[in-house]
């Protein structure tokens, strides 16, 4: 019962920090909308930060099985492409608020804040999955081809939420097309 708890705190601060921010979203909140005591908060968390750690390794968790599942699943370029097109879907859902890591770092901006930290190592995980594809597919610069799909996709993430949901990961994905067929992958 007591993981029970705890994935009730994190969810409930999952969709509250998506939507409010990590800093303007208050533990009382957290607490009133989960129906969680006060006391058994702390007894998962020794702080708000801990929570937001937690919150961030679980949509780390859930975001690096699915590239993983893709992968296996799908021939490299495939997959690589496939990957935007799972950026198109997510950016438009009814409840989309943007990249929680990008939040994160945003909002705990000194580089050496343990969150902060967390965003960053998330980042560069991601960069492996297009690494890893490129490897597989043969491209001689993959690190810096995989550098610049990247790009591709945190600008088309950026651009979605400041802008609304559109094409920008369609648009993404085009450009994605066309680097990799410069670099005959």
């Amino acid at each position: 019962m007591a993981s029970n708890k705890r994935e009730q705190l994190i969810n409930t601060a999952k969709g509250l920090f998506a939507r409010e921010g990590y800093h303007a979203t208050g533990i009382d909140r957290i607490l009133a909308e989960s129906g969680v005591a006060k006391m058994t908060l702390y007894k998962h968390f020794r702080s708000k930060d801990e929570l937001i750690l937690a919150v961030l390794e679980e949509r780390e968790h859930e975001t690096l099985g699915r590239l993983a599942q893709l992968r296996a699943a799908c021939p490299p370029r495939d997959a690589l492409l496939l990957t935007f097109d799972g950026l198109h879907a997510w950016i438009n859902e009814r409840d989309f608020c943007g990249c929680s890591f990008i939040h994160a770092a945003a909002e705990f901006h000194d580089r050496e804040h343990p969150i902060h930290r967390q965003a960053a190592a998330f980042k560069t995980a991601f960069a492996g999955h297009f690494r890893e594809l490129l490897q597989a597919l043969g491209a001689e610069q993959a690190e810096l081809l995989g550098s610049q799909l990247q790009f591709l996709l945190e600008g088309a993430l950026s651009m979605a939420h400041v802008q609304g949901p559109g094409d920008q990961a369609l648009q993404a994905k085009a450009a994605a097309q066309v680097l990799m067929d410069s670099a005959s992958v």
